[in-house]
């Protein structure tokens, strides 16, 4: 398949705000690699027009969402300084194409990590502080038709993240037992626990950094890693007032318009 040419049409799908038909159905024979070549295209085309890569996002960490692509593993995306919004600032429905919100727990990084070989004590050890996080995923692909090359090739269906002011280190915090509630517009929607995030969202950077490894990649220190959906995504429209809050960790609020 040609890759350079489904990055390309990715890109511009993304950038004029227009949705694709699914890029396995018109490629039978595209694979996991061909799928983050193509990601890795589009990081390429993103630095060069100026964004700066700020960390990277871990998804498809529940069984439930790997069931239902038929996969065994996650996948991961690139976060770029474009994609993060600050707390309180708006974000424009308009920009977006279907957009959903997930919460999850941020790690950010004060050392470098590179695999094969990273364990959870490492992840553990090489993280300053975790905050509530909400990730906007959306997909430029049609009526988020996607399958696992998909949503690779997609940058992991990533569009905007924002993160919570309140820094925990990361000794302060059960990973496996913090709960997390979900509100939309005031109305809690969903909650879960950290395990729900391959047993314990350090093990979701773990295998991040172990799998990029693969492609001679690593999470420096700086780095941001967003480890995972803890619920459900929730659909997002115009005027939608989204909350994610950690217990003993504070929260994190995002308004569409």
């Amino acid at each position: 398949m040609d890759c350079k040419k489904v990055a390309k049409e990715l890109y511009k799908a993304e950038k004029e705000i227009y949705q694709i038909n699914t890029i396995s159905a018109e490629n039978a024979d595209m694979t996991v690699e061909d799928a983050y070549a193509i990601q890795l295209e589009n990081v390429l085309r993103r630095k060069e027009a100026g964004e700066k890569i700020i960390g990277m996002k871990v998804g498809l960490t529940s069984k439930g969402m790997q069931k239902l692509l038929g996969v065994n593993e996650p996948d991961y995306g690139h976060l770029t300084d474009k994609m993060l919004l600050l707390e309180g600032e708006i974000c424009k429905r308009d920009e977006l194409l279907q957009p959903k919100v997930e919460g999850e727990l941020a790690f950010c990084l004060n050392k470098r990590l590179m695999g094969p070989g990273v364990t959870i004590a490492d992840v553990y050890n090489a993280t300053e502080y975790v905050v509530p996080a909400i990730e906007i995923v959306d997909s430029r692909i049609k009526d988020w038709k996607i399958k696992l090359v998909d949503t690779i090739a997609d940058n992991g269906s990533s569009a905007k993240l924002v993160l919570g002011s309140k820094m925990t280190p990361i000794e302060n915090v059960d990973m496996r037992l913090v709960g997390m509630n979900l509100e939309k517009n005031g109305e809690l929607v969903s909650t879960g626990t950290g395990a729900e995030v391959l047993g314990n969202p350090a093990a979701a950077v773990a295998w991040l950094a172990n799998k990029l490894s693969e492609f001679g990649i690593a999470l420096e220190e700086g780095n941001i890693v967003l480890a995972g959906a803890v619920t459900a995504a929730e659909v997002a429209e115009k005027g939608d007032i989204f909350t994610v809050s950690f217990q003993g960790m504070g929260s994190v609020t995002v308004k569409f318009k």
